[in-house]
C-alpha cells in the first residue's frame, strides 16, 4: 500500500517520513517537497524496508498535480494514504497584508490539497479496502491570531475542508483526519515566533507519531474533526 506525504524535505513532514517508515500499514512512500536536495536528506534518515520514492515538486503548479499524482498511481499501482503536511506563511497583520501574500499563503495551504485531494480520490474510490487522507492545519485556525492574517484564515479553511470532505467522501470509504498542532519547532514557527526557544516546545516528531497512529490500519474512529495536538 503506498502512502503520499507531502512536505517531507522538513520538519513534521520529515519527521512523519521517518515514523512511517519504521511502521508496517504501508509498504511504498512517496515523499513530495519542492527541492530535491532535502528529500534525499529525509530519504537516509529512513528505514531502508520500504520503497522509496522521491518527487521533488512545487505544489502551486496546480496544471500539473494532476500528471503528478497519475504518474505516482502508474508506478506503484494503487494510493491509499494521502498526508498534506506542506505549509507556508509570511506573517503580516492586516495594513502590511498584500493580496499576493494571501494568494501565495493559500496556494499551499489550501488549494495545493483541495487538486492533490481530488486526484488521488479518483484512485482511492477505485481501492478495495478504505483509503485514509489526514490534513494539517494548526491552532492558529481556530483561535484568533493578531499579525498572522494570510496563515491563520489558510488553516481555518483547511480544517473546514477536511469537515466537509470527510462526510463527502464516506461513500468511497474514505477516511479524512484533520490535526492542528501547536507550537512545534519547525522552520515555518520560526517565521512565526522568531524569538521563541524551540527546545521547549513540542518537536516534529512527537506530531508526526499522532500522525502515524490516526492513518494506521486500525483506526477507525477519529475522522471528521479538527484533532488539536499541544504539549504544555
Amino acid at each position: 500500500m503506498t502512502c503520499v506525504i507531502t512536505g517531507a524535505g522538513s520538519g513534521i513532514g520529515r519527521a512523519t517520513a521517518v515514523e512511517m517508515s519504521r511502521r508496517a500499514d504501508y509498504d511504498t512512500l512517496v515523499l513530495i517537497g519542492r527541492h530535491s536536495e532535502t528529500l534525499a536528506e529525509t530519504k537516509i534518515c529512513l528505514e531502508n524496508k520500504k520503497k522509496i520514492i522521491l518527487k521533488a515538486f512545487d505544489l502551486t503548479d496546480f496544471g500539473a498535480i494532476p500528471i503528478l499524482v497519475q504518474d505516482i498511481f502508474m508506478e506503484c499501482e494503487n494510493i491509499q494514504c494521502l498526508l498534506n503536511i506542506a505549509g507556508y506563511t509570511e506573517p503580516q497583520a492586516l495594513l502590511t497584508t498584500s493580496l499576493e501574500n494571501m494568494k501565495t499563503t493559500f496556494e499551499v495551504n489550501v488549494f495545493a490539497p483541495f487538486v492533490l485531494i481530488r486526484e488521488c480520490v479518483r484512485f482511492m474510490r477505485l481501492n478495495d479496502r478504505p483509503s485514509k487522507i489526514l490534513n494539517v492545519a494548526s491552532t492558529a485556525g481556530v483561535t484568533a491570531r493578531p499579525g498572522w492574517l494570510s496563515y491563520a484564515s489558510s488553516k481555518a479553511a483547511l480544517v473546514s475542508l477536511s469537515q466537509t470532505l470527510s462526510e463527502e467522501l464516506a461513500e468511497y470509504r474514505i477516511k479524512v483526519y484533520c490535526v492542528s498542532p501547536g507550537r512545534c519547532a519547525t522552520a515555518l514557527r520560526k517565521k512565526l515566533a522568531p524569538d521563541e526557544d524551540q527546545t521547549v516546545i513540542m518537536q516534529p516528531d512527537e506530531v508526526g507519531r499522532i500522525i502515524c497512529d490516526l492513518v494506521s490500519n486500525d483506526e477507525y474512529c477519529l475522522d471528521g474533526q479538527n484533532i488539536i495536538i499541544r504539549k504544555k
